[in-house]
């Protein structure tokens, strides 16, 4: 234990700030995306409505990541960060007012649900940039896992008091959503640090905006473990089929379908908690990578066929613990190799990755669902995504061989002669 204690970034002022704020942010998107999907559901009773969500938050994940990343990397990240959280604050009261409106048109939240992702588009990159500029280098892998940590906690009550609050009145998880955005921007707001690069520095032109894309792609390593994220989450992804499994197959009700949201984000947090005290993803990272990638799938593919409601929960447990694991490698590794100046561009590309997966993963599994029946689509997705386990040491060995989660400086100019 060091001389600061347990989990030394906590210690810096502004990391905290930070992760105040994303706690915030995600507690309330989690806090509204329950709340809305059930809603949805609830009103046209179809799988493939709730596929259209996946889409509606794509389009401006796809149209937006060029501009993302450049401000994240022209602008002082800690204003996008308020920004963003300005514009999600006023999603929260207009989802609000349309579900107090009634009615069974739906339309009007897709149309919310794209301002969402935009807000989401502009926050993400900002946020994974800026922390590695907060705390020491050695820190970094700590940091990473502490503000993983944070997020899943989100993610553990948001969809649970979602739940709660959504069968107490439909309303008040959007009037709540608002507060959290609010208190989100503040916490932003607050952050001492200034990332915004010199005057003159960074022209708007192509070039600047590719930049991140550019990068990723002459770093087999860094391209291998985002396009890795995406595949993972557009394939095992089960969250926007929650709903079918909470009312039809499990029939659990709104509660249970806050528990079943929560249950990957806990064993997610405390699989971060223990990693941000230990080195065990420190070696034989590229192994331990891609068993953690099968265990995901497995453990989603089992799932899809359980109808007892503690077995799923478990599951889903499992699923979020050895996901964490890889979110923890993979995020740390591009982090750490990427220069201060295009963190925020590399970061968009992630973002993009990450949303365009996980929208199209809903989309996928949505219109799957709604052919084949949710358990068999969760089912396959599942083995699919185990079967990444197999084929990306194949396109990818430089990862795969991967020894340490961050190569020594030699190390990593051999990778690159080599590439």
């Amino acid at each position: 234990m060091s001389e600061t204690g347990r989990w030394p970034p906590l210690h810096n002022r502004d990391f905290a700030l930070v992760c105040c704020a994303r706690f915030a942010v995600t507690l309330a998107i989690h806090v509204a995306n329950v709340a809305i999907g059930w809603y949805i559901y609830d009103v046209t009773g179809s799988a493939f409505a709730l596929a259209y969500l996946g889409l509606a938050g794509l389009i401006p994940a796809l149209t937006l990541v060029l501009l993302t990343g450049y401000v994240a990397d022209r602008i002082d990240r800690r204003l996008v960060l308020f920004g963003s959280d300005l514009v999600l604050t006023a999603t929260g009261l207009v989802l609000h007012w349309l579900v107090m409106s009634g009615g069974s048109i739906v339309w009007p939240i897709y149309l919310v649900v794209m301002a969402v992702s935009a807000s989401r588009a502009f926050h993400n990159p900002a946020a994974q940039a800026i922390i590695p500029a907060l705390v020491p280098p050695e820190q970094l892998q700590s940091a990473i896992a502490l503000s993983s940590s944070v997020f899943q906690s989100a993610q553990i009550l948001g969809p649970a008091l979602g739940g709660i609050l959504y069968a107490l009145d439909p309303k008040l998880p959007f009037a709540i959503a608002s507060a959290l955005y609010g208190i989100s921007a503040l916490a932003s707001l607050a952050v001492r640090h200034r990332s915004a690069p010199a005057p003159g520095k960074m022209p708007l032109s192509i070039k600047s905006l590719m930049a991140g894309f550019d990068f990723a792609c002459r770093k087999p390593v860094i391209f291998g473990a985002v396009a890795l994220d995406a595949a993972v989450v557009m394939l095992g992804g089960v969250v926007v089929l929650l709903p079918i499994f909470a009312k039809d197959i499990l029939q659990v009700g709104p509660l249970g379908l806050g528990l079943l949201r929560a249950a990957p984000a806990f064993g997610a947090v405390l699989m971060a908690l223990w990693l941000a005290n230990n080195d065990f993803v420190a070696h034989g990272t590229g192994r331990k990578l891609f068993g953690t990638i099968g265990i995901y799938g497995i453990a989603t593919g089992l799932f899809g066929l359980s109808t007892s409601f503690p077995l799923s929960l478990l599951l889903l447990i499992i699923v979020g613990a050895s996901d964490m694991i890889s979110v923890v490698i993979r995020h740390t590794m591009v982090q750490a190799e990427t220069p201060d100046d295009l963190r925020g561009r590399v970061a968009a590309v992630n973002s993009l990755f990450l949303s365009s997966s996980s929208e199209l993963s809903q989309f996928r599994a949505g219109t799957v669902a709604g052919l084949i029946g949710a358990g068999p689509a969760v089912f396959i997705g599942g083995l699919m995504a185990a079967s990444l386990s197999l084929i990306w040491p194949l396109l990818f060995p430089g990862l795969a061989a991967r020894k340490h989660l961050i190569e020594p400086p030699s190390e990593n100019r051999h990778e690159e002669a080599k590439a």
